[in-house]
């Protein structure tokens, strides 16, 4: 309670008594409320500062002081922005300061990244606060930016790699194809009766030279076929494809490999299974690679299945054999280009053929999946769009590997 004595002209003095106890009660906890903000502030991660409607510091936090290297009673004398900014001037290399302070005499809320002269990088945010006051916000980024460019950097290497490959694969296999394509012509003209009769010793070599050339031909073609493929530049030739032709053209490609390993070919069709749009020489090199693959991973005296069935929207073809399986470590990198999962069997591929089967499919906006189990054998299903025009217009469906 406060008194005050007021003397009266009379000669008496007069009290006048009030009764303060209210006020003191909020001026503690005005000042506990300081207290407490200025704590909270100071502990906080992030580097604070509030600046009035008259754009001059009116709250900081120690962060902030320790952020930017300022000695706190330079803070304590509310400096305005601009002499904020000149002192900061020689911290960072861009504008951002400059564009932080016509944020705060405007009273917009903005949302920048800031680069130091140390190399450090901060994400800093300014927001309007409802007494014409402005806030602003510094939070250290520097490791997170770290990371991403350094794994920015990393995917371009990568990127770069995979390229590097393509383009390789490209002018590798553009430059065999000429020359094999002389040596098979010369084979053919060789073999000829009509050019002359060979030794049997001479047959024979000539018919290694042209096994040797034409798989090595096949080889080529399928490797300009991926970097084609991935440059995106491979086109489809769509028509009417025959499944029961497609599949009996493809096994007419493995006939000595079954006859050499005593594997028969099971063919299971649908009799209704009919024809359905996409590029027949593609199809028939999927299902070709697909035996292919079936037959080099089969044990002597097993047995291949192809079969075809049809839906209302789309024909799935399925291989199956019953090799040692795909252990479950290995089956993502099943098609990754030159991935040979040949475990130590007799089966030694280019480790191209499911990269192939993969990339043909897809361009017919079709799927493919792999079910397989160590020790019983591998099945792979490929289904293809009935109509092309009307899976362009759903979209490709993803490819599945189970």
């Amino acid at each position: 309670m406060t008194v005050v004595t007021t003397p009266t002209p009379e000669g008496g003095v007069t009290y006048l008594f009030d009764n303060v106890t209210e006020s003191f009660d909020l001026a503690r906890r005005v000042n506990r409320l300081t207290r407490v903000q200025r704590e909270t502030l100071d502990n906080l991660g992030e580097a604070i500062a509030v600046f009035g409607s008259d754009n001059r510091i009116e709250l900081f936090n120690t962060a902030f002081a320790d952020m930017w290297m300022l000695p706190e009673e330079m803070l304590e004398e509310q400096p305005d922005i601009e002499t904020v900014e000149a002192w900061l001037t020689p911290l960072y290399f861009d504008s951002t300061w400059r564009a932080l302070r016509e944020a705060i005499e405007n009273h917009v809320q903005v949302t920048l990244k800031l680069e130091r002269e140390n190399r450090s990088v901060l994400a800093c945010m300014t927001k309007p606060l409802p007494n014409g006051a402005t806030i602003l916000t510094f939070r250290d980024i520097t490791d997170t930016e770290n990371v991403e460019r350094a794994l920015r950097k990393r995917n371009e290497a990568v990127e770069a790699a995979d390229q590097m490959k393509v383009d390789f694969a490209h002018h590798v296999s553009y430059e065999l194809r000429a020359p094999l394509t002389t040596i098979i012509g010369f084979a053919h003209f060789l073999s000829d009766p009509s050019n002359g009769t060979l030794t049997p010793r001479q047959a024979e070599y000539l018919d290694y030279v042209t096994k040797s050339t034409n798989a090595l031909l096949a080889l080529t073609n399928n490797i300009l076929d991926l970097a084609t493929i991935d440059a995106g530049t491979m086109k489809l030739e769509l028509g009417p494809v025959d499944i029961k032709k497609a599949i009996q053209d493809a096994a007419e490609g493995i006939q000595d490999r079954l006859a050499t390993d005593r594997i028969e070919l099971r063919v299971d069709i649908d009799p209704d299974v009919g024809d359905f749009i996409g590029d027949e020489r593609r199809v028939v090199q999927v299902l070709y690679n697909l035996l292919a693959n079936a037959v080099g991973f089969s044990p002597h005296d097993a047995t291949v299945t192809i079969s075809a069935r049809r839906t209302e929207h789309r024909v799935i073809f399925t291989v199956s054999d019953c090799g040692p399986g795909i252990p479950a470590d290995v089956k993502d990198k099943a098609f990754d280009w030159f991935e040979n999962c040949s475990q130590g069997l007799r089966h030694r591929g280019a480790g191209l053929g499911l990269s192939l089967v993969r990339s043909f499919v897809e361009l017919h906006s079709g799927t493919m999946r792999i079910e397989s189990v160590v020790g019983k054998g591998t099945t792979v299903t490929c289904e293809f769009p009935i109509s092309q025009d009307r899976h362009r217009r759903e979209g490709p469906r993803d490819t599945i590997g189970e």
